[in-house]
């Protein structure tokens, strides 16, 4: 059997996106910002999808929303133009977490480099940010808060409406990366409190390479690539026609199915958690109460992870470590060192992400298989043999 289990890392294009981008790869391939009447039919298409996309993010205007390549991008030009606007007043501190994805992480040390301070929040040990952590590393010359709305790897869902709330109270932009969040949970930026949001089409059913950045109309956007007039002048280059009207049509789809899809995808990974964390010396990582419908992670006592993937996939099975973005390190999660489990531990890390065209009947060969992969690995492991002598003391 086949399955694919690593929906974090992409999902399958859908064919209502597929049959949206299809016909302007192929007849409607024209320019949008050229001036004949075929043209400018495409261009009423990425308005549509504009509009399509705003009305899915409950954003007040299509004028916020802003096409771009991908969440890291839109991650980047967020937090760019948050700093650029706090320099102007002479605010130039930021605040994070520390289990942000490393198109966040990585941006702040490009602006710490620039002379920005940077306040990176302590994660609990369920993996939920606490609003008051947040109120406490507030400053005079904070100039932007970035929480995430789900967590990549471990999937916890944080207080994002109580911490936008927070964040208007002070006068302070107010980001969340919802690359993980859009289309599988409800996201509302105006009943959310959110200036500005990042998301990235393939996470949800749409073609890699396209992605949105909503940005409130009263927070001036700083343009990250120099060029052309597109996007408002705040993004050069000519839009990913194709792309753009099937990520709208993607980000509507999984909207209007969204309670029957979380549904069927809570049962699958509720019985994943159920069965896996009868393996001896396991542990689930991340609170199950505020929780994104797919996501399971898991920590295996005795174990490495990228031998526990590599038997895994010769089983048929498609799974993760943590990030498909750093799947080329050997170091452990920086996100599962960030909720306190020992590096030991967090080597032995499992993340099963996944949708709603798996089924239920996978999800019991995952079962069937993952724990037979463990006892091998364990098999042959001095520190499981160790652990099982008495002479090292099990974490879990």
């Amino acid at each position: 059997m086949f399955v694919y289990a690593d929906n974090a890392a992409t999902t399958c294009v859908s064919k209502a996106a597929l049959d949206a981008m299809l016909p302007f790869l192929t007849v409607s391939y024209f320019n949008p910002s050229s001036l004949y009447s075929s043209a400018q039919k495409v261009a009423e298409a990425v308005a549509e999808a504009r509009e399509t996309v705003a009305a899915c993010l409950g954003a007040k205007s299509p004028r916020e929303i802003y096409f771009t390549s991908c969440g890291s991008e839109a991650d980047n030009q967020a937090l760019v133009s948050c700093a650029r606007l706090g320099a102007r007043k002479g605010k130039k501190h930021l605040i994070s977490t520390k289990f942000e994805h490393h198109a966040i992480l990585h941006t702040l040390k490009a602006l710490e480099k620039e002379g920005f301070e940077v306040t990176l929040l302590d994660v609990h040990e369920d993996g939920v940010v606490r609003v008051e952590d947040v109120a406490a590393a507030i400053r005079e010359d904070t100039c932007c808060v970035s929480v995430m709305f789900a967590n990549n790897e471990v999937g916890t869902v944080q207080p994002i409406k109580e911490i936008g709330a927070l964040c208007r109270e002070k006068g302070i932009p107010f980001h969340t990366d919802a690359v993980q969040a859009a289309g599988h949970i409800p996201v509302d930026v105006e009943e959310m409190n959110i200036d500005l949001l990042s998301l990235s089409g393939h996470k949800f059913h749409a073609p890699k390479g396209v992605g949105v950045l909503y940005c409130r109309k009263n927070i001036p956007l700083f343009s990250f690539i120099e060029g052309g007039a597109q996007e408002r002048g705040k993004r050069a280059g000519t839009e990913n026609v194709a792309g753009i009207v099937a990520l709208a049509a993607a980000l509507k789809e999984s909207c209007d199915h969204m309670e029957e899809n979380a549904e069927k995808m809570i049962a699958m990974r509720d019985r994943l958690f159920d069965g896996l964390s009868k393996i001896p010396h396991s542990k689930i990582n991340g609170s199950l109460e505020h929780h994104v419908p797919g996501t399971v992670n898991m920590c295996f006592e005795g174990i490495e992870g990228e031998s526990l993937l590599l038997l895994l996939d010769k089983h048929g099975i498609c799974a993760s470590s943590g990030s498909a973005c750093t799947s080329g390190s050997l170091d452990p999660s920086h996100v599962l060192l960030s909720l306190g489990i020992p590096h030991e531990l967090a080597h032995g890390s499992l993340r099963l992400s996944i949708g709603e065209y798996n089924t239920m009947e996978e999800m019991e060969y995952i079962i069937e298989t993952v724990p037979k992969a463990v006892q091998y690995l364990r098999d042959m492991s001095p520190v499981w043999d160790e652990l099982q002598k008495g002479t090292r003391q099990h974490l879990c």
